[in-house]
């Protein structure tokens, strides 16, 4: 195969390849015109005979190529025969030097093994040994370790019984607690059965609402700021009038509870019940506001408002979010509803306005006050400063009597030491003034 390519490969074959290509070339024209025919032949033959020389000459350069062929064929031949024959030269002395090393090597092993086996025999023997004192010592400390398990155990088991004791000493304790929290619940029951039975009842209801309220402006409001169940000129009695500056003027505050009309909203089951509830809740609401705003609003006498107080939050909140047009109306007629929260927001807010009153009221007092203690103050600064000329005065002369102090040390010093001669004579004038000065101290 591979020589069927090379010959494919050979100029010869391309020749002969070319020549086929001609010859069907020359078939496919030769249904043209007898004239172009007869010069394509011509021109075939011509072709035909130079590629003919050309065969020839292939064939001679291929017989001399085999020849090169079989001349190299058996040069590799002789080649191989002597690789061969090294080869095998080779392998004996590679299996003869293979002999000697695994000689040496079984000899090596031998010694090597007879070794290993001294040392591991001398090994287990002190392995054997740390073995035996180790479990010497794991026993000693086992048992120390018990013996103190022992201990711990009776002592945990001494400290348990006496916390058990006190834990149901402690438990007596609570359960006697319990008993009195039942006797105050019991108590509280009760308690909670009155205020029902208060609330139940028109009049303890409306009592019960002026008492907060009582309290609820005691704490926020000096006492004589406010009266309590005071008589207006119309005659009509209010839970609390606030005496108030003018403007606004005395406000009243008057304790409404609708409680019936609440509850009765509230137990409705079905939608009847339901408007039923609604509709007298309003009405009680409306009836409220409009006492108030005809019975306290009084012209000249009261502010041109006054304030409904209810003493429950819940229904406060219900009517705030449910009813807003009540609160309108109660705004249109100059009645503002409050709860006990937003009554004491409200006290605090009159309480700064009574405070602010009785300051403008006393600014005069106040304005003499400040000039008095502004004259007072001049009267200190003079006295200060007559004080400041009398002791820098007095400085001055202590600051004499220290020089002239010192002057005679000197003296004193220079005389027991009979230094006479060092003495420097002082100017007359000076030793005047010293005795002046010591003589005006």
């Amino acid at each position: 195969m591979t020589e069927l390519n090379t010959l494919l490969q050979t100029p010869a074959a391309l020749v002969v390849i070319a020549l086929a290509a001609l010859i069907v070339l020359a078939l496919i024209l030769r249904s043209g015109a007898q004239k172009r025919a007869d010069r394509t032949e011509a021109l075939i033959a011509q072709h035909m005979g130079q590629m003919a020389q050309r065969v020839e000459a292939l064939s001679a350069g291929q017989a001399q190529l085999d020849g090169g062929l079989r001349a190299q064929a058996q040069a590799h031949v002789q080649s191989q025969g002597q690789v061969a024959t090294l080869m095998e030269q080779r392998l004996g002395e590679v299996q003869v030097n293979l002999h000697e090393n695994l000689a040496k090597v079984q000899r090596s092993t031998g010694e090597n093994l007879a070794s290993m086996q001294q040392k591991l025999a001398d090994t287990m023997a002190a392995q054997q040994l740390q073995m035996q004192e180790n479990m010497a010592n794991m026993q000693l400390r086992t048992n120390h370790a018990l013996t103190d398990l022992q201990e711990k155990l009776n002592t945990s088991l001494t400290g348990n019984a006496k916390q058990t004791a006190t834990s149901l000493t402690q438990l007596q304790e609570r359960l006697a607690m319990i008993d009195k929290a039942q006797e105050n619940i019991t108590k509280l029951s009760g308690d909670v059965l009155s205020l029902q039975d208060i609330l139940s009842n028109k009049q303890t209801r409306g009592a019960f609402g002026e008492i907060q309220l009582n309290d609820i402006v005691g704490k926020a409001l000096p006492r004589d700021s406010y009266a309590l169940q005071h008589t207006l000129s119309n005659g009509k009695r209010a839970d609390c009038l606030i005496h108030l500056p003018n403007p606004p003027g005395p406000i009243v505050i008057d304790s409404k509870f609708p409680l019936e009309a609440y509850e009765a909203m509230l137990a409705s089951q079905t939608e009847a019940e339901l408007k039923a509830g609604i509709q007298m809740f309003k009405t009680s609401v409306r009836k409220h506001i409009k006492d108030i705003s005809e019975r306290y609003v009084i012209e000249g006498e009261t502010a041109d408002g006054a304030l409904m107080f209810l003493p429950s939050e819940a229904i406060y909140a219900e009517l705030h979010s449910k009813f807003p047009d009540l609160v309108r109306e109660g705004f249109d007629k100059r009645v503002w509803i409050v709860s006990p929260t937003t009554c004491m927001a409200t006290l605090n807010t009159m309480r700064a306005i009574l405070k602010d009153a009785r300051m403008r009221e006393q600014a005069g007092e106040i304005r003499k006050a400040l000039r008095n203690l502004h004259r007072d103050v001049e009267i200190v600064g003079e006295r200060a400063g007559k004080l400041e000329t009398h002791l820098r005065q007095a400085g001055d002369d202590v600051a004499g009597i220290l020089t002239a102090a010192t002057r005679a040390n000197k003296r004193a010093h220079k005389l027991d030491n009979f230094d006479f001669e060092e003495l420097a004579p002082e100017p007359e004038p000076e030793v005047q003034r010293d005795l002046l000065d010591v003589d005006k101290v």
